[in-house]
């Protein structure tokens, strides 16, 4: 898995927005992250292309094998590091947000040893 962090960003979205409905548009993505809708147009376009996602006739999108397995990595990552932030007293806001930047970059090793110190 070497994809950029912004597509890693866009699958854990997606993976998320699934979990709160059925069907999902480019416009969900758009309301839930506040990205352009242009900007948004090109993510989904770029990952569709290198196969991690597909779109219907109708514009309805959902996650590949490969896109899910990355999502589901990533969101893990989130909910793990969150948590043992929170548990260290971190506040719960800033939690979230560091998470979001570590679970891009830190390696495989690490994180596992993390989750089991948890």
């Amino acid at each position: 898995m070497n994809i950029q962090e912004s597509a890693e960003m866009y699958l854990e979205t997606i993976l998320i927005l699934s979990k709160q409905a059925d069907q999902i548009r480019s416009i969900d993505i758009v309301n839930y992250t506040g990205y352009t809708k242009p900007s948004i147009s090109r993510a989904v376009n770029l990952l569709k292309k290198n196969g991690y996602l597909e779109m219907d006739q109708k514009g309805f999108i959902t996650l590949t094998k490969n896109g899910e397995e990355i999502a589901k990595t990533i969101y893990e990552r989130h909910c793990v590091l969150t948590d043992l932030l929170i548990k260290i007293g971190v506040d719960e806001k800033t939690a979230r947000h560091d998470a979001c930047k570590i679970e891009h970059v830190i390696s495989n090793d690490t994180f596992e040893k993390l989750k089991e110190y948890r």
